[in-house]
């Protein structure tokens, strides 16, 4: 069983190192922390008086790991949903903040249960995840892995300037898809085949 620290180890393996890519909406970014989080938590690791560019190139591995931990998955009670769901759920929030929780709770409201989708992992919220997950955890887990993957794809449909992020300039998967499937059953990955028809009406 992978820790919390482990699993925060392997989402700043995905994220890599410093990037500042204008089509981004998080802006300047260094193993997934962006300057706007840096911003938010005061973070001057350059002692100048102000967050900018140089602080975000200046966070370190165990800093970001840190932060991750502290506040994508401990304050947001990601400990408190099923087990199955930790690491996925926990690598959405870091990807897309209180959105990993509003498509858990669409997902358990498609599944029955009376859950208010405003992002906050409440008392509610816990209950209907734990309840959901008693057949089959593993399934769970899996529904929530394609309910992200569509929420990429989504994305990318409203958005041509995030197409970049779920497609490859050769046409296969991008790496939201690829990270999204990363967390899924093998037999749920979309083909290729699947894949290229799915966004075939992108320019």
């Amino acid at each position: 069983m992978h820790s919390v620290r482990d699993i925060a180890d392997e989402i700043i393996a995905r994220e890599g190192g410093f990037v500042n890519d204008p089509d981004d909406p998080g802006g300047a970014t260094k193993h997934g922390v962006t300057i706007h989080t840096m911003r938010r938590l005061g973070l001057d690791l350059t002692g100048d008086g102000r967050v900018g560019v140089d602080d975000v190139r200046a966070l370190n591995r165990d800093q970001a790991a840190d932060i991750f931990v502290t506040h994508y998955f401990e304050r947001p009670r990601i400990a408190d949903l099923p087990e199955a769901l930790h690491a996925t759920v926990f690598d959405m929030y870091v990807n897309a903040g209180a959105n990993a929780v509003k498509i858990l709770q669409r997902l358990l409201r498609e599944m029955g249960y009376g859950t208010a989708v405003d992002g906050v992992v409440g008392p509610q919220t816990i209950a209907a995840a734990a309840d959901a997950a008693r057949p089959s955890a593993a399934a769970l887990r899996d529904a929530y892995g394609v309910a992200r993957r569509t929420y990429y794809l989504r994305l990318a449909d409203a958005r041509p300037a995030s197409r970049k992020y779920a497609r490859t300039r050769a046409g296969g998967k991008g790496g939201w898809i690829r990270r999204a499937e990363a967390f899924l059953a093998p037999r749920f990955h979309l083909s290729d085949a699947q894949f290229r028809e799915r966004v075939a009406a992108w320019a």
